[in-house]
């Protein structure tokens, strides 16, 4: 997922977006007004300008810097192999877009912090709302409220979630808001029945970012009897009459998902848009073997550390010694802050990745130099990031990437 993507993934559809390409602004044209000092062009409007545009600054497609989960249209989803964002850049992303929104700051006073609940009211419903509304604000002695995408303005979504100190919801796109939480947060995750939470975790990842200091727990239900699913839909909705009578039958007996490629497989279509009665006590459980007293961060104690900076002039320099063998040379200077901070201990982070593969190396060292000699290829172009490590958590930002050619 990527930080320019998620306006998209809160509010709009993908064929929503083309149509606003095309045709028209659309509902939600203010969102992307905050990214641009400029009125943003429709598709449509080129056409009027002339048959030659000359653009000061283009960007095609989305950097994958700030990128941090892949959707599974190769393998299945998961966390990106080489994630160079951390929640430091995630935050300073949320204070802009919530400065442009006119959301405040400020914190809820003493005593009148809450716990913030998804409402969904198409798919995916909490059946038993109500019920975990009451059970949530009894087992933490705080107020509940819930929000809801079709009946609240964007801004004031941003600003309930953030001012709340848990965060629970069902599977799906609306908690991708968790990065407006405030720190020492918690974000709770809930999924339906025969889907495995540790199958989807972009969530999971942006809430485990370093940097973002907040809290995750997933929560699944296990219970069949505490499912209504709805195989008369259309197939995009989760429906399986479509499909033929014997793979109906062991869908309907399957108890988990398996891994599979995004994005039209039927069995996850019809278990992700089921709806779910909690099972309460089984979900206070859960949330309490991570969150021990009341949630949010006046009542956690978190350790707020300066993060370094990034190493500076890093290079890289290779050599060949024959038809088969090479030595790759990567060379870097301290961060600019180190010498202003008493740190325990310093450490590198090298990673190294042959351009093409999906793959990488990651290496962990105490030095500003390394000469890397082991699966080093001749007349191959390496990607190189280094990032700098203060007392083994403090994680600084990625350089910019090398491109060395051995």
């Amino acid at each position: 997922m990527h930080v320019e993507e998620i306006l998209k993934r809160i509010i709009l559809k993908e064929r929503r977006v083309k149509a606003q390409m095309e045709i028209s602004e659309g509902a939600h044209f203010d969102l992307y007004k905050l990214l641009s000092p400029k009125q943003p062009l429709l598709r449509a409007q080129l056409k009027t300008l002339g048959r030659l545009l000359c653009f000061s600054r283009a960007f095609v497609g989305l950097s994958k810097t700030t990128t941090w989960y892949q959707y599974g249209f190769v393998q299945p989803q998961g966390p990106k192999a080489n994630i160079l964002v951390s929640g430091n850049e995630i935050r300073q992303f949320a204070r802009f877009m919530m400065e442009k929104l006119n959301v405040s700051h400020a914190p809820p006073p003493l005593g009148e912090e809450y716990i913030l609940v998804f409402s969904r009211t198409q798919n995916r419903l909490i059946l038993n709302e109500a019920e975990l509304l009451l059970a949530l604000a009894q087992e933490f002695q705080m107020k509940t409220v819930t929000v809801s995408l079709e009946d609240h303005a964007f801004a004031d979504v941003v600003r309930l979630v953030s001012n709340a100190s848990m965060l629970v919801s069902m599977h799906g796109a609306q908690l991708v808001t968790a990065l407006f939480l405030p720190r020492g947060a918690a974000v709770v995750e809930l999924f339906p029945y025969a889907v495995n939470p540790d199958h989807y975790t972009p969530y999971k990842t942006l809430a485990t970012l370093p940097g973002m200091d907040l809290q995750y727990i997933a929560w699944r239900n296990v219970m069949p009897e505490n499912t209504v699913t709805h195989p008369e839909r259309p197939w995009d909705q989760g429906g399986i009459t479509h499909l033929d009578r014997a793979e109906q039958a062991r869908i309907l007996q399957s108890r988990e998902v398996p891994r599979h490629l995004c994005c039209r497989n039927p069995e996850w279509l019809f278990r992700i848009y089921q709806d779910t009665k909690v099972d309460i006590p089984s979900l206070i459980q859960t949330i309490r073997r991570v969150v021990k007293g009341r949630p949010g961060p006046r009542k956690q104690k978190w350790t707020v550390g300066l993060y370094p900076g990034k190493v500076r002039e890093a290079r890289c320099q290779a050599s060949v010694q024959g038809a088969s063998e090479a030595r790759l040379t990567v060379s870097w200077q301290i961060p600019w802050n180190l010498k202003y901070l008493k740190v325990r201990e310093v450490k590198y982070e090298v990673w190294l990745q042959e351009q093409g593969e999906n793959t990488y190396v990651p290496y962990i060292l105490g030095l500003q130099n390394h000469t890397f000699t082991e699966n080093i290829k001749p007349f191959t172009t390496y990607l190189v990031w280094v990032r700098c490590i203060f007392n083994k958590t403090l994680l600084g930002p990625f350089a910019d990437v090398l491109v060395c050619n051995t």
